[in-house]
């Protein structure tokens, strides 16, 4: 039986934005063999490199769930509420945070913290490959220090005199909090995101279109992130350094995207012939 396979993106399919050739091609042998493949990311699809977002997967499931789409059609697209969406903004300009807002196609900041975002990404310190998508990223900034109306799904804090989680109680209980998965970055980095929406709500729109079987989806993941889609999915595989809780919920551990783990994830699952 065919399997549906959702692939992270950072710590998984990538490494700072690197990706092995070796998992490029045997994503293509699993679509040859006749599996779908889709990345399943808590970047929304700005923010994945155009190089991984077109021709590659079947799909994205991108936001942590927010974001789904099928062959170019899309599937879901949840934002925040608009009420809910002024008081975040609010919250995160009177305490001075350095914050993106995550859209499908856009990504929004107050002038003030976009500046020190672009500052961060352009760093010598940024520990990005020179192929990473941050031009892509940076082109797609908007800053505005009237934010009024703006629409998006998350929320991305790079820096912050308070915790996220912190920052989450000042906004409210519709709101939900992660530390950082992407950049590594020390301090009070991580991410918001509306209570409820995880990866795997994306995969159950998937599941729900295609008519898919529980046990012939597959979730490889290595963060926090992506404790529900493991959990969620008929078999669940973790990459060998993800936190240990993460490790728990999955049946089958992997090396890393620099030891290329999704080539061995592959073959050991039968999924490229």
């Amino acid at each position: 039986m065919n399997k549906t396979v959702f692939v992270d993106f950072d710590g998984t399919f990538a490494d700072h934005g690197w990706n092995p050739p070796g998992h490029l091609q045997v994503v293509r042998e699993a679509r040859a063999a006749g599996n779908l493949v889709f990345l399943c990311t808590g970047r929304p699809k700005v923010m994945v490199p155009r190089r991984v977002r077109e021709g590659v997967f079947d799909g994205l499931v991108c936001t942590a769930g927010c974001y789904v789409e099928l062959g170019g059609e899309v599937l879901s697209d949840i934002r925040f509420p608009a009420g809910l969406a002024a008081r975040t903004t609010a919250v995160l300009i009177s305490q001075d945070v350095s914050f993106v807002l995550e859209a499908p196609a856009a990504l929004f900041s107050s002038v003030s913290a976009a500046e020190r975002v672009r500052a961060l990404f352009t760093s010598p310190s940024w520990p990005g490959d020179p192929q990473d998508g941050t031009d892509e990223l940076l082109a797609a900034l908007h800053a505005s220090d009237d934010l009024t109306g703006c629409s998006f799904a998350k929320v991305a804090i790079f820096d912050s005199a308070l915790s996220v989680t912190t920052l989450a109680a000042l906004i409210g209980p519709e709101v939900g909090d992660l530390p950082d998965s992407v950049t590594d970055l020390s301090g009070h980095a991580g991410e918001l995101f509306l209570r409820g929406m995880d990866k795997s709500v994306g995969i159950a729109v998937v599941e729900e279109r295609l008519g898919l079987r529980r046990s012939d989806v597959i979730a490889i993941g290595d963060g926090a992130n992506d404790l529900e889609m493991l959990a969620y999915a008929g078999t669940g595989v973790a990459v060998q350094d993800a936190p240990q809780e993460v490790r728990a919920a999955a049946q089958l551990i992997v090396p890393g995207p620099a030891e290329a783990g999704l080539v061995r994830a592959f073959a050991e699952l039968g999924l490229t012939g």
